[in-house]
Protein backbone atom coordinates (compact mmCIF):
# COMPACT_ATOMS: atom_id res chain seq x y z
CA UNK A 1 0.00 0.00 0.00
CA UNK A 2 1.33 3.20 -0.96
CA UNK A 3 1.34 6.23 1.42
CA UNK A 4 -1.53 8.19 -0.70
CA UNK A 5 -3.28 5.16 -0.19
CA UNK A 6 -2.70 4.62 3.44
CA UNK A 7 -3.10 8.42 4.06
CA UNK A 8 -6.76 8.28 2.71
CA UNK A 9 -8.12 5.37 4.06
CA UNK A 10 -9.98 5.39 7.78
CA UNK A 11 -9.47 2.50 10.74
CA UNK A 12 -13.17 1.29 11.30
CA UNK A 13 -13.41 -1.00 14.23
CA UNK A 14 -15.96 -3.33 15.39
CA UNK A 15 -15.44 -4.23 19.04
CA UNK A 16 -18.06 -6.98 18.66
CA UNK A 17 -16.56 -8.26 15.83
CA UNK A 18 -13.24 -8.18 17.24
CA UNK A 19 -12.20 -6.50 13.76
CA UNK A 20 -10.78 -3.61 11.95
CA UNK A 21 -10.65 -2.52 8.34
CA UNK A 22 -9.10 0.40 6.76
CA UNK A 23 -11.57 2.13 4.02
CA UNK A 24 -11.62 5.19 1.78
CA UNK A 25 -12.39 8.47 3.32
CA UNK A 26 -15.63 8.61 1.24
CA UNK A 27 -17.06 5.17 1.96
CA UNK A 28 -17.16 5.59 5.59
CA UNK A 29 -20.72 6.07 6.69
CA UNK A 30 -21.71 3.51 3.85
CA UNK A 31 -19.41 1.20 5.26
CA UNK A 32 -19.81 1.65 9.16
CA UNK A 33 -23.84 1.29 8.55
CA UNK A 34 -24.01 -1.58 5.74
CA UNK A 35 -21.95 -3.44 8.91
CA UNK A 36 -23.84 -2.30 11.52
CA UNK A 37 -27.16 -3.00 9.80
CA UNK A 38 -26.08 -6.46 8.40
CA UNK A 39 -23.95 -7.69 11.45
CA UNK A 40 -25.50 -5.84 14.43
CA UNK A 41 -29.65 -5.00 13.35
CA UNK A 42 -28.45 -1.80 12.88
CA UNK A 43 -27.31 -1.04 16.23
CA UNK A 44 -24.18 1.23 16.60
CA UNK A 45 -21.74 -0.79 16.99
CA UNK A 46 -19.16 -0.38 14.29
CA UNK A 47 -17.24 3.16 14.10
CA UNK A 48 -14.35 5.20 12.83
CA UNK A 49 -11.58 4.82 15.30
CA UNK A 50 -11.96 6.92 18.66
CA UNK A 51 -8.12 8.28 18.05
CA UNK A 52 -9.35 9.42 14.34
CA UNK A 53 -12.37 11.20 15.69
CA UNK A 54 -10.23 13.05 18.05
CA UNK A 55 -7.59 13.67 16.04
CA UNK A 56 -10.00 15.05 13.24
CA UNK A 57 -11.57 17.22 15.98
CA UNK A 58 -8.41 18.71 17.13
CA UNK A 59 -7.72 19.92 13.49
CA UNK A 60 -11.24 21.13 13.03
CA UNK A 61 -11.24 22.84 16.28
CA UNK A 62 -7.72 24.58 15.24
CA UNK A 63 -8.38 25.52 11.54
CA UNK A 64 -11.82 27.06 13.52
CA UNK A 65 -9.61 29.29 15.92
CA UNK A 66 -11.27 27.51 18.66
CA UNK A 67 -8.01 26.37 20.65
CA UNK A 68 -6.06 28.92 22.79
CA UNK A 69 -2.37 28.01 21.41
CA UNK A 70 -0.89 30.68 24.11
CA UNK A 71 0.44 28.37 26.09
Amino acid sequence: MSDDTAASTVPVVCPACETTTRVPLSEVADTVARHNDGQHDGRDVAHVDPAIVDRIADLAAADLGLTDDSE
